[in-house]
């Protein structure tokens, strides 16, 4: 009979001359969202050029998840990070990360390089987060607040919600679900989604000005195959809409993006 148990697990961060090294350890989205186990990895995940691109592109990422005392390090959450946690009730932790935060690379879309549009650099975020871990019978639970400062000012701050179930368990294969919310400030829209009037001169585009508030949500699934005491395979796939000002700019050509994982992680 089947039940809902704990299922997958990812991996690492660290500041401005280590950015380039987080842009070589991009998220491998969602692995392990629901287990402290710790992994390493390769992996490769489809993505948009962009949230809002019609473009989709490949990439080798690396499968990393570590939870030490206090140290932790991950992208199981959506976004690679690692820092210190401490945890002040039994399931509830708070903490405080640095964050790798993607660019935008011109090359990787037809569209942003047919109009000229000038790329944004990879970069870094520092924040804080707190994290409630429960069980419901047998079905567990994660529920992460996260508040995201970018180094560079001007490229604002993000608020995430998240929220992790696993749903099935049967013999090695195992499953979860998992949504979030993420909220932008107007920097942070704007730096994405925004064109000044310089820029509509040179890329054709009409000018726009992203506000803050709602960017995105997702909804995805996370699924793990055991394949032995020692090696694990592992995947995530996830739907992801924009909203506001982010969906309506010039920028967007499409209101919806996809995203998908898999990788074989080794439990260390």
């Amino acid at each position: 009979m089947s039940t809902a148990l704990p299922l997958f697990r990812p991996f690492p961060a660290v500041i401005r001359s280590l950015t380039f090294a987080f842009g070589l350890i991009v998220p491998l989205a969602a692995f392990a969202e629901l287990s402290n186990d710790s992994l390493l990895g390769p992996g490769l995940r489809s993505r948009p050029a962009y949230d809002g691109s019609a473009s989709q592109r490949i990439e080798l990422v690396p499968v990393v998840r570590y939870f030490g005392q206090p140290w932790f390090a991950r992208s199981t959450q959506g976004v690679l990070e690692g820092g210190v946690r401490i945890e002040f009730a039994p399931g509830l932790h708070a903490g405080a990360q640095l964050a790798y935060e993607p660019g935008r690379k011109t090359s990787e879309s037809d569209f942003l390089n047919s109009r000229n549009v000038s790329g944004i650099n990879r970069g870094a975020s520092v924040g804080m987060h707190l994290e409630w871990d429960h069980k419901f019978g047998p079905m567990p639970i994660t529920l992460l607040t996260r508040a995201r400062q970018h180094t560079d000012s001007d490229r604002g701050a993000q608020v995430d919600l998240r929220l992790s179930a696993g749903v099935y368990r049967s013999g090695r294969v195992a499953a979860g679900v998992f949504t979030q919310a993420t909220w932008a400030n107007a920097k942070s829209a704007g730096s994405f989604y925004g064109i000044t009037p310089q820029q509509s001169a040179v890329t054709g585009l009409p000018a726009f000005r992203a506000g803050s508030g709602w960017l995105f949500e997702s909804f995805g699934l996370l699924w793990s195959v055991d394949l032995s005491r020692d090696w694990i395979v592992v995947g995530s796939m996830e739907s992801r809409r924009l909203h506001g000002d982010a969906a309506r700019s010039p920028l967007a050509e499409r209101a919806s993006n996809y995203y998908a994982s898999a990788g074989i992680a080794y439990h260390f």
